[in-house]
């Protein structure tokens, strides 16, 4: 294989590190990783960078997370999980966590969370919390959302109902 100086022992140390002593390879590994990454980044991850503090303790405002994509495919959402959900096009992601599930009626009372007026502890909600919420029904197909901050006044969550086709994947922690 020829080489700018003619043998590859006397590449320049520049070429060496930025090229490789066999540039074939190196551009089929460099084609490689591309198109892996592309396929990852396309269909399997998704990048979400948190703006707020609604999901504090788990997710502090700045950072970025990614989501899983394909963690849905063999079960449906489970309560519990923080999910991505398409609020505005495919670039606007919310981050919240799945609270109620379809058919069930949720609601808050002195700031403990009512699954069918029974009381669901939840170990991730670390701030006092006074929220107050009439029981509502969540739809078949929909699934109730809020982030973790409970001592946000409920007034300021974005948070509800959210169709299945609008979560978008899992995080991945």
């Amino acid at each position: 294989m020829a080489t700018p100086a003619g043998s590859s022992a006397s590449l320049p140390w520049w070429w060496v590190v930025i090229i490789g002593r066999r540039p074939k390879r190196t551009l089929v590994r460099i084609a490689v990783l591309v198109s892996v990454c592309f396929v990852l980044f396309k269909f399997v991850l998704a990048p979400i960078r948190i703006v707020g503090p609604s999901m504090l303790p788990t997710c502090r405002d700045g950072q970025v997370h990614v989501l899983n994509r394909l963690a849905y495919r063999s079960h449906e959402p489970r309560r519990g999980d923080i999910v991505g959900i398409k609020y505005t096009g495919e670039h606007v992601l919310l981050l919240k966590r799945i609270i109620g599930l379809p058919g069930e009626t949720v609601g808050f009372h002195d700031g403990r969370l009512l699954i069918n007026g029974q009381t669901v502890e939840e170990p991730y909600v670390r701030y006092p919390c006074d929220w107050e919420m009439a029981p509502k029904a969540v739809r078949p197909g929909y699934f109730f959302v809020v982030g973790d901050n409970r001592s946000m006044p409920l007034e300021f969550h974005t948070r509800g109902q959210f169709e299945r086709e609008k979560i978008l994947g899992k995080l991945v922690l």
